[in-house]
């Protein structure tokens, strides 16, 4: 057996020149005191895996019905085709874990409702009129330069069988460059023990803020 080869992958969502470049802006009721969001806490926000955020409480996602802002924001934010995210919604009121956001048909409708609702954040056309509501940069979390990374230990067993896959994660870092939370969102139980334990020890450029972003280990034995 040759000696196995670590790839490791550091998978940032550099989004938000994308999503904007596509004609995109990410608006806000008054109640939310950020100036911007990453790309990672918006996903998060829409697929409903965190109801806050940092600074503004509670907030509410709102959904266009269709339109090629609503296309443009499912492909390059949230990284799903509409079909797939109403099933995904489906599954959270199904299951108990979440609830259908509101879904409104046009900018102007958008616009009116994030105006109106505590909290709400919402997604409409660059030339779409904003006025009543707060414009939020779409932060491009991964900007923050990695300056110290520890490569994870490849556990002996699932090595020697051949057991390898890519562990997804998402990392929070402190203004001071120190990794502040690491959480496992996809991929093999072990290999993400040994990923997050490494990831932990990662040390990022320092920045004004704290920024969230996502990670990927790729554990890959050769024979």
């Amino acid at each position: 057996m040759r000696s196995p080869k670590l790839f490791m992958l550091t998978c940032v969502l550099m989004l938000g020149g994308a999503a904007f470049a596509q004609g995109v802006k990410v608006i806000a009721n008054s109640s939310v005191q950020a100036t911007s969001i990453s790309a990672s806490d918006l996903k998060s926000v829409y697929l409903e895996e965190k109801s806050s955020l940092t600074g503004s409480g509670h907030v509410e996602p709102v959904l266009a019905k269709g339109g090629p802002a609503h296309e443009a924001f499912l492909k390059h934010v949230l990284g799903r085709s509409d079909s797939d995210l109403q099933m995904y919604y489906r599954s959270l009121v199904f299951t108990g874990r979440g609830s259908m956001p509101k879904t409104l048909d046009s900018d102007e409708a958008v616009v009116a409702y994030v105006a109106k609702t505590r909290g709400a954040i919402g997604y409409v056309s660059l030339a779409a009129d904003v006025e009543g509501v707060r414009t939020l940069d779409l932060a491009e979390g991964g900007s923050r330069k990695l300056i110290a990374r520890i490569e994870p230990d490849y556990p002996a067993m699932l090595r020697e069988r051949g057991i390898g896959g890519t562990v997804r994660m998402s990392v929070v870092i402190a203004p001071s460059g120190n990794v502040k939370e690491v959480k496992l969102r996809g991929g093999d139980a072990a290999l993400g023990e040994a990923a997050v334990a490494a990831v932990r020890k990662w040390k990022y450029a320092p920045a004004n803020s704290e920024t969230e972003t996502e990670v990927s280990i790729s554990f890959e034995p050769q024979h």
